[in-house]
């Protein structure tokens, strides 16, 4: 309340910046059967029954953001996915029930503190929240992908989202370390976090991100000889996150980067009720809304 008795906000909490979405990750995967029971029977989501539908692909929805799993041999997201699902205690249940179709596999889950770690049958991480003020309305959503960097980079690379991206990024501290952080769309953030340990190589695994400022930050990475890829007339993709103060390389993962005007922009997702089976059924609840207002 100001002195006149009236409400204040911050209003800096409803800026977005140039980043206004973060689309999917794309990880590939050598066995579809095996996705699917991970991603589908696993962490309950959802595949979307509207594209890649075949055998050679697949895209998993989670809320409003994908996993893309083109089947070729693994990838390994050098970091950890963070979800939100909407009940932690019947996650815990349908993990324990496809332990045995996993066996031989990577797959592997814990309870650590308030989440569930998770690891796919290839070794990705993902960490599972429950619904929480943290991730403002999201009830089904992946909130942040967290990317190890080396030692002395987080101020390079927060430059890097500023001034080549026009994102949203700073630096912050929080209970675990000081890390960098990009504003990703209305729910979403990239984290970069700083190891002493050695990275492993890069396997070509990528983000997709959505721009309202396309051309900008094209214009700007050219300039560079950053851009690795002209897709089409709506995206483009860059690999390297350089310093814009000295050039240096100091991570790398590639970057998908789409305009607003992109088919497939915003395009909504249809989510299932992984509650919901031919047992319990209840007419109307096969579907599950990502936010909660």
């Amino acid at each position: 309340m100001n002195e006149a008795g009236a409400p204040t906000y911050d209003r800096t909490r409803e800026d977005l910046g140039n980043i206004v979405e973060l689309g999917h990750v794309n990880i590939t995967v050598p066995d579809q059967l095996l996705a699917t029971v991970f991603y589908v029977s696993g962490l309950g989501l959802t595949r979307d029954p509207y594209l890649m539908t075949g055998i050679d692909n697949m895209w998993i929805n989670v809320g409003h953001t994908q996993f893309h799993l083109p089947v070729r041999a693994p990838q390994v997201v050098r970091g950890v996915i963070g979800l939100v699902l909407p009940d932690l205690e019947a996650l815990l249940g349908r993990l324990a029930g496809i332990r045995p179709r996993l066996q031989g596999t990577k797959f592997a889950f814990r309870e650590g503190g308030n989440a569930v770690e998770v690891t796919c049958p290839w070794g990705n991480r993902i960490r599972c929240h429950a619904p929480d003020l943290a991730f403002g309305r999201v009830t089904l959503g992946m909130p942040y992908v967290e990317f190890p960097v080396p030692v002395g980079t987080l101020e390079g690379i927060a430059r890097f989202y500023r001034e080549q991206m026009g994102a949203l990024a700073g630096i912050a501290e929080d209970r675990e370390a000081q890390h960098a952080y990009v504003g990703a769309g209305e729910d979403s953030t990239l984290i970069f976090r700083e190891t002493d340990a050695k990275l492993p190589p890069y396997d070509g695994h990528h983000i997709q991100i959505s721009l309202q400022d396309f051309s900008g930050p094209h214009r700007r990475l050219l300039k560079r000889g950053l851009i690795t890829e002209e897709s089409d007339q709506h995206q483009y993709r860059f690999q390297d996150i350089a310093d814009p103060a000295s050039g240096n390389v100091l991570f790398t993962v590639e970057h998908e980067v789409r305009s607003m005007k992109h088919p497939m922009f915003a395009r909504p997702l249809l989510n299932r009720n992984a509650a919901i089976n031919n047992r319990n059924y209840r007419p109307g609840h096969e579907a599950r809304a990502w936010a909660s207002r």
